[in-house]
């Protein structure tokens, strides 16, 4: 299928799956006739796979195991092509979906073509029945890398083989910093044997557009007869829960055309905002017998990119938070739409409304596309750029960039998710602090080529040149976009969120975030100086440091501890902390920047996911587990949210947002608490909260008298160490809950804080209620075959909570523990 095609009744689709594989050395065999003679050691592989893949199935590759160079070899792919019965005027097609990296591809010994771009797919019409060996080879990389070739205008330290810019490939598995060692081979995408009956279908156009309160869908495309009459009236039909709109298309030979309107249709919209409503759009052609081409989903939104740098979606300011993504399995690159659904959940859960795809991974799949327009999670869209000089004065270069562009851009048309397509990752940042001149900062490729093949494809999206770009440098925090580091790895505290004015990171707040004990690199045993830990820390190459420094420096910045001497004397201690600090960095960030005095209209975390087992970027880990990070995260962006800042000698102030499209009426209520139990003050104040914007409150409006609520005036002792503010809606109910520490956070430890738990089983789960008498700090939950619906939360003093535990193993049953970080006593989980 091309395009925003995705089935076409009568045709048959017969993807091709069974296949064998083997290495030979660089350039041994010249063709297929070679292989039969040639003693090599095929193994068998369900496809779509890559080289990697393929050995991992047959138990000969792990991450564990000896490291292999895989774009050393050549790999060879080879499977039977099903027989399949057509009549004369049928059409048979092959389809590659993407071959990695420089391809040769026969049929029964007959070379079809050669691919040097693992992003463009890829098809061939056969001639005759089909049946026969379908072969493969994709070429060792390496000796291509050696060629001579002009050297970059600039460097990018991260890549290890700077020649890596004249070919199409993905940057995964050719990064040691920071990805596994398994670089993409083969055929990564599926590869399909099509059987077109009666119409074949190209080239669709598709857009929906939203002009006001009319909604407008526009199609094109080429409809081809294949052994039957003439065709009958072809008609767009666009439904939505059993309504449906129909207009004619108007033919010009094989070309069609027509569009459609819709009086005020349902408005998509992400999910922290409102429905993310969906129309299904088809194509009838009449017809003995009739035939329908289904387009897939369509939604009416208009994105605008306002003021250099903001996201307004059908007039509203959105802020934009979520992670980067990566792909669900690093080396086989794919996955069923399953665990793409478990995946996008996770992230929708946890309030993200914003999934960037970067430059150093890969286009995702249908399936990806499809569930973020049915989720209303917003797409940031990279082409596959990242860094580097590519050589855009290189004429055979540029013209496979504009195919790969091209046939992305047919893919992602009316998807109502896709917000930005953005041209490179970093590539004008890297560009700039590698010393180039500023002429060199904007090549032509991102500047001119991709953005009018953007206006021509997908018109209404905004297009951006690169991940960082904007201001007097591209990496500049208080103009257009930025890789924000500040806090992070350049060390800055806190109050650089607020300083720098960041007005949109495009990436952020990167930490070697540690997973639970269960899912840490060599095992619960393992040591943070292991090497078996150290292997996967990310780090940049060449750098005198990793992440997990940067952990540690801000586990002795807010926890006042030093983390060699804690490591050295208390490791179980060490990565308790260090699990907590990172969700605390981020959710006093992102509550900073989304208070109503910030500058900023949108985060993105650098990694949501590990790339293999590790304590690395992600806020899940490699087996989809979250993380700590992952927890502070959920409730810090959730469309109704309350946050605390010290203002110093103005006092406290109190953040609150409803994204919502409907007000909030409900009380805050702000409580005192001292020495873990006794409350010190207490007061309530009703609040109304408009729809989709944030307000502040001043925290010493809440009391009659002064109290010095920060502690910035120390007039003798703090009369409170701990502020609760919790928003409530008029029925009582919880909505959101912030605390506040005026005197730092504390790594102290007491016997007990009075923690109890009672479990009852429901559902597919259990519903656990918990009670503390002191104040129960970042509470761990630890309940195998469980996934808690959330976990390093704090529980006020006195304070009361039910939290539901999902069953994620068929068969487990439910015995765990809760253990607070400033207790060490634990916590049983009973079942009542």
């Amino acid at each position: 299928m091309t395009g925003r095609v995705q089935s076409v009744s009568g045709h048959q689709r017969l993807p091709i799956t069974t296949w064998r594989v083997c290495a030979t050395p660089a350039g041994a065999l010249e063709g297929p006739q070679a292989l039969d003679g040639a003693a090599l050691a095929w193994i068998e592989a369900a496809a779509p796979t890559t080289a990697a893949a393929a050995l991992r199935a047959a138990g000969a590759f792990s991450f564990d195991g000896p490291a292999r160079r895989f774009d050393a070899e050549d790999w060879w792919f080879r499977a039977p092509l099903p027989a399949v019965e057509r009549n004369d005027a049928d059409e048979l097609a092959l389809s590659f979906g993407g071959l990695a990296t420089v391809a040769d591809v026969w049929l029964d010994g007959v070379h079809l073509f050669t691919s040097e771009n693992m992003f463009a797919p890829r098809e061939q019409r056969l001639d005759g029945a089909a049946g026969g060996e379908l072969v493969i080879r994709c070429r060792a990389l390496d000796p291509l890398l050696a060629r001579k070739r002009p050297r970059p205008r600039w460097r990018a330290p991260m890549i290890e083989n700077q020649q890596l810019r004249w070919y199409r490939t993905t940057l995964l598995g050719r990064t040691p910093g920071w990805s596994p060692p398994a670089a993409a081979v083969g055929p990564w995408r599926p590869v399909v044997l099509e059987r077109r009956v009666g119409v074949a279908v190209d080239d669709v156009r598709l857009r929906a557009a939203l002009n006001g309160q009319v909604g407008r869908v526009e199609v094109s495309c080429r409809v081809r007869a294949l052994g039957r009459g003439p065709l009958g009236p072809i008609t767009l039909v666009v439904e939505r829960a059993g309504e449906q709109h129909r207009v004619a298309l108007e033919a010009a030979g094989e070309q069609l055309s027509g569009r459609l309107e819709l009086r005020d249709p349902a408005r998509w919209w992400p999910h922290t905002h409102g429905e993310p409503a969906r129309y299904h759009a088809r194509l009838e052609i009449g017809g003995a017998p009739p035939i329908e081409v289904a387009l897939g989903a369509i939604g009416f939104r208009e994105v605008v990119r306002h003021d250099e740098f903001e996201l307004r979606i059908n007039g509203a300011p959105i802020f934009c938070r979520g992670a980067c993504w990566t792909p669900l399995d690093p080396v086989a690159l794919g996955a069923d739409r399953a665990a793409y659904a478990v995946a996008l959940l996770q992230a929708q859960r946890a309030g993200m409304n914003l999934l960037r795809v970067g430059g150093t991974m890969v286009y995702e799949s249908d399936d990806f596309y499809d569930l973020c327009d049915e989720l209303g999670i917003l797409v940031w869209q990279d082409f596959m750029f990242a860094n580097m000089d590519y050589p855009e004065d290189d004429a055979a270069f540029v013209a496979g960039v504009v195919d790969e562009a091209r046939q992305l851009l047919q893919r992602l048309q009316a998807r109502p998710s896709v917000a930005v397509l953005c041209g490179s990752s970093e590539g004008e940042q890297q560009a700039a602090m590698w010393g180039a001149t500023r002429e060199r900062w904007s090549p032509r490729l991102f500047h001119e080529v991709l953005p009018s093949l953007v206006e021509e494809l997908c018109p209404g999206v905004p297009y951006w040149p690169s991940s960082a770009h904007g201001g007097d440098f591209p990496h500049q925090a208080n103009a257009g976009t930025t890789s924000y580091y500040g806090v992070g790895a350049y060390l800055r505290p806190l109050t650089d969120a607020r300083r720098a004015e960041v007005r949109f990171a495009s990436e952020c707040l990167a930490f070697a975030n540690v997973p639970e004990p269960r899912a840490l690199p060599g095992g619960p045993s393992v040591r943070v100086h292991h090497p078996a830990w150290k292997a996967r820390t990310p780090r940049d190459l060449g750098a005198g440091w990793d992440f997990d420094d940067v952990r540690d420096h801000y586990l002795a910045e807010l926890f006042a501890v030093e983390p060699m001497r804690l490591r050295y004397a208390d490791h179980e201690r060490y990565l308790a902390l260090g699990r907590v600090v990172t969700g605390e960095v981020m959710a006093q960030v992102f509550g900073e920047w989304r208070s109503s005095r910030s500058t900023c209209r949108g985060g993105v975390v650098w990694f949501l996911r590990d790339l293999w087992p590790s304590a690395g970027w992600g806020v899940v880990d490699a087996s989809g587990a979250p993380k700590a990070a992952w927890f502070y995260l959920r409730r810090a962006l959730q469309p109704v949210a309350i946050h605390v800042s010290d203002e110093g000698g103005n006092g406290l102030a109190l953040h609150l947002v409803n994204e919502r499209p409907d007000a909030l009426a409900g009380e805050v209520e702000l409580t005192l608490f001292h020495a873990g139990e006794v409350k010190v003050a207490s007061a309530r104040r009703a609040v109304t909260l408009a729809p989709r914007q944030p307000i502040e409150l001043g925290a010493a409006s809440f009391f009659d008298g002064f109290i010095d609520l920060s502690y910035a005036y120390r007039f003798g002792p703090p009369s409170h160490d701990l502020v609760v503010a919790t928003l409530f809606a008029a029925s009582g109910e919880l909505q959101a809950q912030a605390f506040h520490f005026p005197l730092g956070l504390s790594a102290a430890r007491e016997l007990d804080v009075g923690l109890s738990a009672e479990a009852r089983l429901d559902g597919d789960g259990a519903l656990v209620t918990l009670r503390t008498r002191r104040f129960a700090q970042s509470i761990a939950v630890d309940a195998e075959g469980f996934e808690p619906d959330d976990a390093y939360f704090h529980l006020p003093p006195g304070g009361e909570r039910t939290l539901r535990l999902r069953r994620v193993s068929g068969t487990a049953s439910l015995r765990g523990t809760l253990q607070p970080l400033n207790s060490a006593a634990v916590t049983k989980i009973v079942v009542s």
